[in-house]
């Protein structure tokens, strides 16, 4: 066996990340690791790396006994990580980010000509095609995510952990990662593949593992799985129909929020929209096109030329504060960087926004403020004992649903959402959209915006499709389709 674990026990004071978790992965083979965030499945990746210790069990690689004290120290044993945050040096060029500890050199100095000719040629071995004299931090976070991938086999690793290296590419570019890592497997080495993409998982991987609550739950080989099959395992049950049953606006009245002439230096041009009360409206488009910079602008966060209506009133959002107070949330596309501050804990992270009403005499009501997170957690799906968590130590899908419990805090009349299942697994999913179904429900008027088109179709009422800043059609009922909604994102299709 190339790996072997037993009994790995791991504790984030009161979360019970893993409990006993044993397995065998054989040299050579990809092996998946599948499960709800926070299963364990990032955590069991991360002790094989050497990242984060165990509190309990074995390792062994190759046969022999290993205790891992740091992720350099599992790098000198010939294991190396791919892990969700990555590790880059911005500064440095991409042939000098993936070389690094590695560098030819010529007496002191740097051998540049060899570092380039090593990294063309590794490459090529991989199967990516990268400028290797481009600055790193100049780049998207997919080529950031390849460059990654590609340190990992300059350091000669024989066991690569693979933390959901596909969640920043292009189908396209999750391709050509599925055909690199079988390529990986195919010169011998061991590939640990993370991820919540069932699909992926069942294209390039030998065996499956599950994980459910931090606990092993079944190995089998992916020719006798089907997506269904595993969430039925991760979950314990069968997964109804992933999208909930939308309800019927009756878009009479006033719009709940209305945009007319909306420009900014962010891109935009001229946007027109409205949304009511109890709509889902959905924005498509491709990458570029506008989505996440019409979020920022209506929110407060990008300066804006234009008229933003808030039930029939013109109002002037010039700041977050402007927004949030004119009864606008959102929930940005990159949590860690933009909705949380992982450093504190689940109750502080979803009290911020209500503060001011959770304070008596210049101080906070600690009790007042358990009560109303205490009651926001159950809401959104997030378990009691986290309240205490530093934020950071949750899982993705508990991180996501947190944001939510955060802004549903200011009971507000217009929620935006860019990419609210970004990152998160199935049955996370379903707790989300069951959410927004609600929100709509109850009359809040709900901005999504994804690059899902099935999400976008599930989800929205109407459809709103952008390209290069401008809404270029509105589509509802029969007419959202995946075709038509990407005819008119490409420009090939007639406005409607």
């Amino acid at each position: 066996m190339a790996l072997t674990v037993e009994g790995i026990e791991k504790r984030y004071g009161a979360i019970h990340a893993l409990k006993g978790v044993s397995l065998s992965i054989e040299a050579g083979e990809v092996r998946g690791l599948v499960g709800e965030n926070g299963a364990g499945k990032s955590t069991l990746g991360k002790i094989v790396a050497g990242v984060v210790a165990p509190d309990a069990g074995e390792m062994w690689v190759d046969g022999d006994p290993l205790r891992l004290r740091s992720a350099a120290d599992a790098l000198a044993h010939g294991i190396s990580i791919v892990a969700q945050e990555l590790a880059v040096v911005p500064h440095l060029t991409v042939a000098e980010n993936v070389m690094l500890g590695r560098e030819p050199r010529r007496g002191l100095a740097v051998d540049h000509k060899e570092l380039r000719s090593r990294f063309l040629e590794l490459s090529e071995q991989v199967g990516f095609s990268l400028d290797p004299g481009a600055r790193l931090g100049t780049l998207r976070k997919s080529e950031q995510q390849k460059a990654e991938i590609l340190r990992a086999v300059a350091r000669d690793a024989r066991l690569i952990v693979m933390d959901e290296p596909t969640a920043a590419l292009s189908s396209d570019e999750a391709r050509q990662l599925v055909a690199a890592t079988r390529r990986l497997a195919a010169e011998g080495r061991t590939i640990v593949f993370v991820s919540h993409h069932l699909d992926e998982v069942l294209a390039v991987c030998d065996n499956i593992t599950v994980l459910r609550d931090g606990r092993f739950v079944r190995t089998g080989p992916s020719e006798s799985e089907t997506a269904d099959s595993l969430v039925t395992s991760m979950l314990g049950q069968h997964l109804a129909s992933e999208y909930p049953v939308k309800s019927t606006p009756s878009r009479t009245g006033t719009p709940a929020l209305k945009v007319a002439e909306l420009s900014s230096s962010t891109g935009l041009r001229d946007v027109n929209f409205e949304i009511w009360p109890g709509e889902v409206v959905g924005i498509a488009g491709l990458v570029g096109s506008g989505r996440s910079e019409l979020a920022r602008a209506v929110f407060g966060a990008d300066a804006h030329d234009g008229v933003v209506q808030i039930d029939g009133e013109r109002t002037r959002i010039t700041s977050v504060r402007a927004a949030i107070d004119a009864g606008i949330a959102m929930l940005p596309e990159n949590r860690k960087e933009l909705g949380l501050l992982l450093e504190r804990s689940v109750t502080e992270n979803i009290s911020i926004p209500r503060l001011s009403s959770l304070t008596r005499f210049s101080r906070v009501s600690r009790s007042a403020e358990r009560q109303s997170v205490g009651a926001m957690l159950e809401k959104v799906g997030v378990r009691a004992s986290a309240a205490d968590a530093p934020v950071g130590t949750l899982s993705g899908g508990n991180q996501q649903k947190v944001m939510f419990a955060k802004w549903l805090m200011t009971s507000p009349r217009i929620f935006i959402a860019d990419e609210p299942s970004q990152g998160v697994d199935v049955g996370a999913r379903a707790r989300i959209y069951e959410l927004i179904a609600e929100m709509a429900q109850q009359g809040m008027a709900v901005l999504i915006i994804s690059s899902e088109l099935e999400e976008v179709i599930g989800l929205a009422h109407r459809v709103l499709v952008m390209r290069k800043g401008q809404i270029v059609s509105e589509l509802a009922d029969e007419s959202v389709q995946a075709e038509t909604i990407l005819g008119h994102a490409f420009g090939t299709a007639a406005a409607s």
